[in-house]
């Protein structure tokens, strides 16, 4: 799909960004639209995927059908068979009449099944024979229906994970999944975000009648670098705040901040053995940032550990001389691997190391021996990998962005930090 097709579809639908992964979902929505294939829309919670099952509907031949949009997760378990299915009268006690379900009422067009992770286990079945046959049944009824729905889901769940714990169908999954939709979020489309404040700001002056909010160079790179947890609908929000609040329409660096609030990331699950509370007022680019911290944290401990070996040993040079020498020592190899990570950090972490002191058993130790432990910060070591990774493709920063696995953007602003140019 040409890149003016894709322009088009954003003006019509109110779509704003210019970032390629989100390009990509919607040229896979509008290419998709007009086939009968199930599409499960997938991303973080208020990332905009409501707006991917217009654009399929919109752009298929059900176009001038019913589209109904259902929020699985706000409809209480015990009535969800009703409105999907509809009942008979007298199938429960305030059936008072015959009911059609959106399924029903939907016939011929789509169904848009929002949060379609929260579906109760009986309600996953009954939605998988409408898949599979296009047959349901009225609460209350043994008559087979048919209709002829294109049924269009979303989650912001971890579909896989549910799978695992028992909580959604795995035949269910594949036959929602027949084309997958992924809407990226905010954090990754950074080259979006001053581009949708500055949308909603418009929207919101005109919406309040005042004159519009700008940002200073500096609050817009700030901007830019936040995490945004809460994706689009969170920088709405702010923006919102701001132009309401604020009488100074030049918004710098000082009064953003006021208006974002302090992230804590968690150090990953797979690595919480490692540190029982490892939180930092940090907020990271990615996971792989996260990753290089616990590593040099892990740096850190290893040398607080020595120290109080050294100490030990200072102390009672005979008892602890045997334990000194053993093969146990600090020069042993990493006793943690990582995949994927850079051999670059593994050699830098295990290089940089203080060697093994030996103490001989007759040894004389004094005790006003000082330890010197080296310092080691996370920029020195990033600004090393930047440095190396440039080396290796001879200085082609797209290359060397791609095996940093970060953007290039992203790549030139660390370049410029570290004055690497």
């Amino acid at each position: 799909m040409e890149l003016f097709e894709i322009q088009a579809v954003k003006q019509r639908f109110g779509i704003v960004g210019i970032s390629s992964a989100l390009n990509r979902a919607i040229d896979v929505a509008v290419q998709v639209a007009n086939t009968d294939l199930s599409v499960l829309i997938t991303g973080e919670s208020g990332v905009g995927k409501e707006n991917f099952p217009q654009i399929i509907h919109q752009y298929s031949h059900r176009k001038h059908n019913n589209y109904i949009a259902v929020n699985c997760g706000a409809i209480p378990e015990g009535t969800i068979d009703s409105e999907l299915f509809g009942h008979e009268k007298g199938a429960f006690t305030s059936a008072t009449a015959d009911r059609k379900g959106y399924f029903e009422v939907a016939d011929g067009g789509t169904i848009f099944l929002d949060e379609v992770g929260e579906l109760p286990f009986p309600t996953q079945v009954r939605l998988l024979r409408v898949l599979e046959t296009g047959e349901f049944m009225r609460v209350g009824s043994s008559k087979a229906l048919k209709t002829n729905v294109r049924v269009v889901a979303a989650t912001n769940m971890d579909m896989t994970e549910a799978i695992r714990n028992g909580r959604f169908r795995e035949d269910l999954y594949y036959r929602l999944n027949a084309v997958p939709i992924t809407v990226p979020p905010l954090r990754e489309r950074k080259e979006d975000i001053v581009l949708l404040f500055r949308k909603f700001a418009a929207d919101f002056a005109e919406k309040y009648r005042m004159p519009s909010i700008r940002l200073t160079e500096e609050a817009a790179q700030v901007l830019q670098d936040y995490y945004w947890k809460g994706n689009i609908r969170q920088l709405k929000n702010v923006t919102e705040q701001i132009s309401v609040i604020e009488s100074c329409r030049d918004i710098n660096v000082e009064i953003l901040n006021n208006y974002l609030p302090n992230q804590t990331v968690i150090t990953l699950p797979a690595l919480s053995s490692l540190s029982t509370a490892y939180r930092r007022e940090k907020t990271f680019d990615s996971e792989r940032e996260i990753l290089y911290q616990v590593l040099f944290d892990m740096k850190k401990d290893i040398n607080d550990l020595k120290q109080l070996v050294n100490s030990l040993t200072s102390k009672h040079p005979h008892d602890h001389a045997d334990f000194a020498s053993t093969d146990y020592g600090m020069d042993a190899k990493p006793f943690f691997t990582a995949r994927n990570a850079d051999n670059d950090l593994i050699e830098l972490l295990t290089t940089s190391a203080p060697t093994k002191s030996k103490i001989a058993p007759d040894a004389h130790v004094e005790d006003t021996e000082e330890y010197v432990e080296e310092s080691l910060s996370l920029e020195e070591a990033e600004k090393e990998i930047i440095i190396k990774a440039l080396d290796r493709h001879r200085g082609k920063r797209k290359l060397a962005a791609q095996d940093l696995k970060i953007s290039e953007r992203t790549l030139y602003r660390k370049i410029k930090d570290y004055q690497l140019d």
